[in-house]
């Protein structure tokens, strides 16, 4: 059965060349959606097994003589490219001093950032992996500071006319209803950030966007994983580190325009049934940090 997305519902076409096949099994070893087997010494296709064809591109990618080529869900044979050489991939060294020189910046030069760097972060960033093998994460990039302060005017607004929503009474009469966690997040962010944001923006201050020359919104269809937006959005942030943008993830504007921000989803094309989503901002750093943060999980248990 073909696995139903936010864009495709039928299988990719999967052409084997007989010819240049040697049935090593490589392809059938790593396909997932299950529709290769080997029967009678050949490679078949049988798309009504599992899944079908996905798209997932685990058999271009494998079989060393291109003897396979699938077409469809977004993909097509050109999709396959030669694998960096060794030596030019990084190390682990190399990438955890990436990791650990990234820090959340909210400071920036008012320098825009170039239309090629921003490929560059896009084109990163689309290597991120996602749960459907064709992604449904879709990015609406805000080039230019005065296109990301027209996007934080109109979340402003919204903010204005249902602040009332968080103040202290509501949230009395929401407590019986939300449980601790969420009552507590309200009560110790949502409430004061919301007053914050509001009033800073009126005294000139932009502290919910920070007032970045560059913001990605990073959203995805409700067929997608939860994840699979968050995925390419940390990418998007470990490829501006590496160019020298510094980077921050915000939380915020996905929850407003779920909760209020219908005209403005219209407005930016951005579909309705669009609910996980999470936006990043960008810019040169008008500040520039001495020291790296040791970071450390929760917990962490060996079974």
């Amino acid at each position: 059965m073909p696995l139903k997305t936010g864009r495709f519902y039928e299988c990719a076409e999967v052409k084997i060349d007989k010819n240049k096949c040697t049935t090593c099994g490589l392809c059938v070893k790593v396909c997932k959606g299950a529709p290769l087997f080997i029967e009678d010494k050949i490679v078949k296709v049988d798309h009504s097994r599992v899944f079908g064809c996905i798209a997932c591109g685990q058999c271009m990618a494998v079989c060393p003589n291109k003897a396979i080529k699938v077409i469809g869900r977004d993909m097509t044979p050109d999709d396959v490219m030669e694998l960096p050489k060794f030596q030019d991939r990084t190390n682990y060294e190399n990438l955890k001093s990436l990791m650990m020189s990234r820090r959340s910046v909210r400071n920036y030069k008012k320098q825009k950032v170039e239309r090629e760097i921003i490929k560059k972060i896009l084109e990163a960033s689309a290597t991120a992996p996602n749960g459907l093998g064709s992604s449904d994460v879709e990015v609406l990039v805000l080039d230019g500071n005065e296109k990301v302060e027209e996007f934080t005017l109109n979340l402003i607004n919204v903010l204005k006319k249902n602040r009332w929503l968080f103040s202290t009474i509501m949230l009395k009469i929401y407590r019986p209803f939300i449980g601790k966690a969420a009552y507590d997040s309200l009560k110790t962010f949502a409430s004061t950030a919301i007053e914050t944001f509001i009033k800073n923006y009126d005294e000139g201050k932009n502290w919910l966007t920070y007032s970045a020359p560059l913001a990605m919104y990073f959203h995805a269809s409700p067929y997608a994983d939860p994840a699979d937006p968050y995925i390419p959005a940390t990418y998007t942030m470990l490829a501006a580190q590496s160019l020298g943008l510094g980077s921050c993830m915000l939380g915020t504007p996905n929850v407003l325009l779920n909760l209020f921000g219908k005209k403005i989803k219209e407005k930016y094309g951005i579909p309705l049934k669009n609910k996980n989503g999470i936006m990043v901002i960008f810019g040169y750093p008008d500040v520039k940090y001495s020291f790296a943060i040791k970071r450390r999980f929760s917990n962490i248990k060996f079974y």
